[in-house]
């Protein structure tokens, strides 16, 4: 089923059966009626990250609750051919954000936040807890955005030493490095999952890169120029998908 452009998406994570009425949770609510506007009678694209778009019509607006008829069920979302996880030292507030919408709107599988050495971000216990729940409401409103039908996983931040010690080993794993040796279009095309690990505003120092490359991560570089965190990782997703994910077809 062709997606018209004007019609609006929002997520749920009830499920969804066309047919079946549902209500609306408030978060969901609140925004279709009082952020988007909608009316009785208009239509919405619902998604619950099961692959699928839902068309929906507006039953009734209520508080807190709006209810929905599904009408239809839209065709499956692929599932990509390269899976790509981003393995990001956390940057600060508002870039980290920024970059978290962007590796979603590129096609990121998983994204996973590491703390690391040179990283000016503490965060912990409450705090942390927040900023996790915050990232995820990012990655959402990116999906609504960009007509993605699947949610990235988003892990939990952790030490850059506790993800090394726990590296897929089916994955083909790379750490940006200005000294790197080659760049992405010297290596051989993946044929399963790719890694990419990308330090903080300060990079890594000598000790976690020799860690790092120990872990299996081979070093690549992106051009002769040195390039702030969110645009490295951002400038290699967008070069990985177009050698070797979705952007080829």
């Amino acid at each position: 089923m062709p997606r018209s452009a004007r019609i609006p998406r929002v997520f749920t994570d009830q499920p969804l059966q066309p047919g079946e009425p549902i209500e609306l949770e408030a978060d969901a609510a609140r925004h279709i009626a009082l952020v988007l506007r909608l009316q009785p009678g208009m239509q919405v694209i619902m998604f619950n990250g099961d692959g699928r778009d839902y068309r929906s019509e507006i039953l009734r607006c209520g508080k807190p609750r709006l209810a929905l008829r599904i009408l239809a069920a839209g065709a499956a979302e692929a599932e990509p051919a390269i899976r790509f996880t981003l393995y990001q030292g956390v940057a600060k507030r508002e870039r980290m954000d920024w970059l978290v919408q962007k590796a979603v709107e590129l096609g990121v599988h998983r994204i996973i936040p590491l703390f690391c050495s040179r990283t000016v971000v503490r965060l912990q216990g409450n705090q942390l807890v927040r900023r996790h729940e915050h990232w995820e409401r990012v990655v959402i409103s990116a999906c609504e955005q960009s007509g993605r039908r699947r949610i990235p996983t988003l892990e939990q931040p952790r030490a850059l030493s506790g993800q090394l010690a726990r590296m897929p080993e089916d994955s083909l794993n790379l750490v940006l490095s200005p000294g790197g040796e080659t760049g992405l279009g010297g290596l051989p095309p993946p044929t399963t999952e790719v890694g990419l690990l990308v330090g903080p505003e300060g990079g890594f120092d000598s000790e976690e890169l020799t860690q790092i490359i120990a872990a299996g991560f081979r070093p690549i570089r992106l051009g002769p120029r040195i390039l702030r965190t969110e645009t490295a990782s951002l400038a290699a997703l967008a070069a990985m998908q177009t050698l070797w994910g979705d952007y080829r077809n």
